[in-house]
């Protein structure tokens, strides 16, 4: 499956989940508990550290061909360590929905598709983590019944992909759902990310308060690009349920994004 095929996997609904001193689980070294399973800040500072120090290779090799040098700050990739936390929480979270439902996770996405878009070798586990994650969450969306398309579930996309600056802001719920088409990758969405809450739930996801709420790592195609997202689900201070509708502004082009 190429790459443009993945469809937005943005959690909706709020994950309720423990905060980790609360549920005695509050090791300053573990950066997430899921389960019986647990994720440290060195494993997270490992992925982190492996892709800024792999993505400035490549900028330093790719500049050297051009005979110029590159600034510190275009040594530095745009992946955080908030970003590796997401990734990797979600993976386990979807692996429990897919064992538990006996749906099959078909290896389609490889790496090497991924790296243009990430920016990133297909070498640095982050690339790979997000290769591993695409096919379960594409499997999930497969088999899970979509979900309605409530004004709440189309706002939270929305405010999730504006904050990255691919679609213009203050749009009202009408304008969103004109530049949302159908909205087919919302309802699949918010099927997931109910998933992931009761998989959550059961578990007893918890995090680290160093780091701020996990977020389902989810790509949508403007048509002429990917846009890479997270969409807040799991909160170490408990629910995410704040989703607001902010008031009509007017705007001079919706700009259109597509699953």
């Amino acid at each position: 499956m190429r790459a443009r095929r993945l469809i937005a996997a943005a959690s909706v609904a709020a994950l309720a989940v423990l905060s980790l001193a609360a549920c005695g689980r509050s090791a300053p070294s573990v950066a997430a508990y899921v389960g019986d399973r647990t994720y440290s800040v060195d494993r997270v500072n490992e992925i982190y550290e492996d892709a800024q120090a792999q993505y400035a290779e490549a900028v330093r090799a790719q500049r050297s061909q051009l005979g110029t040098t590159a600034t510190p700050e275009e040594l530095r990739s745009s992946v955080t360590r908030q970003d590796v936390v997401n990734l990797l929480i979600s993976v386990e979270l979807g692996k429990r929905v897919t064992a538990e439902k006996g749906i099959q996770v078909i290896d389609e996405v490889t790496p090497e598709q991924l790296q243009l878009e990430l920016q990133l070798p297909a070498t640095t586990e982050y690339v790979q983590l997000w290769g591993e994650w695409a096919d379960i969450s594409t499997a999930l969306q497969r088999q899970l019944p979509p979900a309605d398309l409530s004004d709440d579930a189309v706002m939270a996309v929305y405010h999730a992909i504006e904050k990255t600056g691919a679609i213009p802001t203050g749009l009202s719920v009408a304008e969103v759902r004109q530049a949302f088409g159908e909205g087919g990758f919302v309802r699949s969405a918010t099927a997931l990310s109910s998933a992931l809450r009761e998989e959550a739930e059961k578990a007893g996801a918890s995090i680290n308060p160093r780091y701020g709420r996990i977020g389902v790592p989810s790509v949508v195609s403007t048509g002429q690009s990917l846009v890479f997202y997270s969409l807040p689900y799991i909160s170490h201070d408990g629910p995410v349920t704040d989703i607001s509708t902010p008031e009509p502004k007017a705007t001079e082009s919706t700009g259109a994004v597509t699953p």
